[in-house]
Order: structure tokens, then sequence, then C-alpha cells
């Protein structure tokens, strides 16, 4: 599965987490979360969920998605599945790391097993990364590298768990052609022309800030 796939790609970021990838009209939403929009689901074919974390895993965005569509169907690991499942009897898949699967016309790879350690004191929570058509990888909670390039990388940029060497040295280690930030609901204005150019500069790749509601073609 490596390399893009000969259709083009929408993506459209969503506030903090979420993303929304369209290809040949049918939409793939990743981590619509309670700090994303109450409709950052909508007309979604299929959901991907990297944790169980709320601003990642919001059951009633969930369920708005796939009440407007009986034909929407959800992959996530096991911690979110235990959760859902029973609301969405047959429509819940239960991935982990190292699985494939093709969701709304889309070939998906799961990476990662484990959220990055917020605190020590803190137990850690299980988190897979998600990379879709073999070109965009979206990583939850976890600087997870997967183990074939990487074209598009959403990159959290700033959370509990990360600092911005970190950050730097994420984007450094996957070499990715773009980064796009995600996870930056935390981030004020003031902060971001600083995140902007140390990453970018220092990363050694093309970063780029989408604001909710933009989009870009990959």
């Amino acid at each position: 599965m490596g390399g893009m796939t000969t259709s083009r790609i929408k993506l459209t970021k969503k506030s903090h987490a979420c993303v929304r990838l369209e290809k040949d009209g049918r939409l793939l939403v990743i981590d619509p979360g309670g700090f994303s929009e109450d409709d950052a689901a909508a007309g979604a074919d299929a959901v991907l969920v990297t944790h169980e974390h709320p601003d990642h895993f919001d059951e009633g965005r969930l369920r708005a998605a796939l009440e407007a569509n009986p034909a929407a169907e959800i992959w996530t690991l096991a911690s979110v599945a235990d959760q859902i499942t029973a609301a969405f009897p047959g429509r819940v898949h239960t991935v982990g790391h190292g699985d494939t699967f093709t969701a709304a016309g889309f070939d998906v790879q799961v990476h990662g097993e484990l959220h990055a350690v917020i605190h020590p004191d803190l137990p850690r929570v299980t988190n897979v990364g998600f990379l879709v058509d073999g070109a965009v990888f979206h990583p939850g909670d976890a600087f997870t590298v997967p183990e074939q390039p990487v074209d598009t990388l959403m990159v959290p940029v700033m959370a509990p768990w990360n600092k911005i060497s970190e950050v730097i040295d994420y984007v450094r280690e996957v070499k990715p052609r773009r980064a796009y930030d995600i996870h930056d609901a935390l981030l004020t204005d003031l902060a971001r022309p600083v995140y902007d150019g140390h990453i970018g500069r220092l990363g050694g790749t093309e970063h780029v800030r989408l604001t909710p509601g933009e989009s870009a073609g990959l």
C-alpha cells in the first residue's frame, strides 16, 4: 500500500484533532471529539477514532453521524469500541497495530499502541494512528513513526503530553513532505507565530496551519 492512490484527496481541518478526508464523493472523518464542532462527523461514510479521550471521542457526534447515514461505520481500538458497540450493533470494527482495512473507499493501516505519557503517575491509555491511502498519517495522541514514508503528517502541536522540541523532532523523524497542525485547540493565537516558525524552520518540512473549516488538496 505504498504511495498515494491516483484519486485526489481533499483534506478539511476541523477544530482541534478532527480531520475530514474526501475522495470520489465519499467522506472519512478522524477523531470528531468534544473540542470539535457539533457537526464535525456530519455526512461521514466512515469514522476513525484514535483513542478514548473526550477531545477525540464523543459519542454524541458519532451517534448523529451514524443515525444520519445508516451505512456509516466506525473503526477504532478496543477501549472505544467497548463503549459504543451496543449503541451501533454491527457497525463498529475493532482494530489494532498492524491491521489494514478499507473504509469509505480509503485504504487504512493502523500504527501504534499507546498514548504518549502525560505524567508517570497517570496510567497510559491505548492509542492508534491511522495511515490513510499510504499518504496521510494521523497519530492520535502519540509520536508514532510509521514504518514507511508519509507524504502528509497531521502533527499534534500542543498537548499536556508534549513540548515543542519533541514536536520538532517528531517531524524530523517522520520526514513528511508537509505537516498540518492538529491538536491545537489549547494553543492561543498569541503563541501560533512562535510555533509556526519553529516547526516549519527546524522541522525541515513544509509546515501548514489550516483554520477550522479550511481545506487543501493532496
